[in-house]
Formats: C-alpha cells, structure tokens, sequence
C-alpha cells in the first residue's frame, strides 16, 4: 500500500494498492501539494491531474504521462524525467533545476517564469510552448524543437543551443550571451554555421 500525502500538512491525498507507482494509473487525480519524495512513477499516468505545488524533486519519472496536468509552482529539481509526455500542461511558476528532461514532449505547454537552470532538455519538444521569462541559464537545449515557442525575455545565458530549430519562435529582450549555436536553426529559417566555418558575418545577423 503506498500513501501520497500533502508535502506540508502530511494530509492523506491518495492511497494505491501494490507496492509500486510504476505504470499506475493516477490519472485525473487531485493531488496539490502532494509530496512524491522517494518514489518511483516511471511510465505512470497522471494526464489532467491537479498536481500544482507538488513536490517532485529527485523523483524517477521517466516515460510518464503528465498531459494537461496543472503544475503551476511544483517542484521538479534534479528529476529524472526523460521522454515524459508535457503536452498542454500547466507550469507557471514551476522549477525544474538540474533535472533530466531529455526527448520530452512540451507541445503547447504553458511555462511561464520557470526555472530550468542547468536541465538537460536535448531532443525535447517545446513546440508552440510559451516559455516567457523562463531561466533557462546553462541549460541544455541542443537537437531542441523550440518552433513557434515564445521565449521573450529568457534568459539563456550559456545555454546550449547546438543543433536546435528555432523557427518562428519569439525571442524579443530574451538574454543571450555565451549560448552555444552551431548548426542551429533560428527565428527566421536561417542555419548558423557550424564554429570554423568561413563566413563573412556574425552568428546573430543570421537570425536577423
């Protein structure tokens, strides 16, 4: 039997027969402020649950499936949580410092003002994604889908952005300095040059 329970008041939220979240169902669940110190929700179902002010931090969560959940102010640092599907989910205000998040899907998901200091998020999708205000500061963002996502005022200072389409994306006021770009593709279609490559001007007038 494992007990979910608020991550302040220690309230008991949920209960689950086995002794394993691996692969449950938790779909469309209430669950704010649910504290999953220590558990393992690898491949497991919480699509359109209310989930803000949890507390994932450190918590295994690869392969699950957290589409449409509200997430504003939940807390995912240092998670593992590659290939989770993020699509239309809701995360203002929300930190995913260090964590793993590489092959996710954020498709239209809502992110504003999170914190994604140092994540890995290679090979994630943020398509269409509203990412205004987020610290992506030395974040990993290389073969990243960014198409259409709106990034004003980022800040992405150092982060790394090999390899990644930025196409139609917004990025007026976003920070930029020390960000990785080779081979990427920016805002208005253009490929920056790969670093040694003899061109005649610099990488920011190609997004120009």
């Amino acid at each position: 039997m494992i007990q979910i329970k608020h991550a302040v008041n220690g309230n008991l939220l949920r209960q689950v027969e086995g002794d394993s979240l691996v692969g449950a169902d938790l779909s469309n669940s209430k669950l704010a402020g649910a504290n999953f110190l220590g558990m393992d929700l690898s491949g497991a179902d919480l699509s359109n649950s209310d989930l803000r002010d949890a507390n994932f931090c450190g918590v295994k969560m690869d392969g699950a499936n957290l589409k449409s959940c509200g997430l504003g102010a939940s807390k995912f640092d240092g998670a593992s949580m590659s290939k989770v599907n993020l699509t239309d989910a809701k995360f203002v205000g929300s930190s995913f410092r260090d964590a793993t998040m590489s092959h996710s899907i954020l498709r239209y998901a809502k992110l504003g003002n999170c914190d994604f200091t140092g994540a890995d998020l290679s090979g994630a999708d943020f398509t269409m994604a509203e990412m205004r205000s987020n610290n992506l500061n030395n974040a990993n963002l290389s073969s990243a889908d960014l198409r259409g996502a709106d990034l004003t005022a980022a800040n992405l200072t150092g982060a790394n952005l090999t390899n990644s389409n930025m196409s139609n994306a917004k990025l007026a006021d976003a920070q930029m300095a020390r960000v990785k770009t080779d081979g990427a593709i920016g805002p208005h279609g253009q490929r920056v040059p790969i670093r040694g490559a003899k061109v005649g001007k610099p990488w920011w007038k190609f997004w120009g």
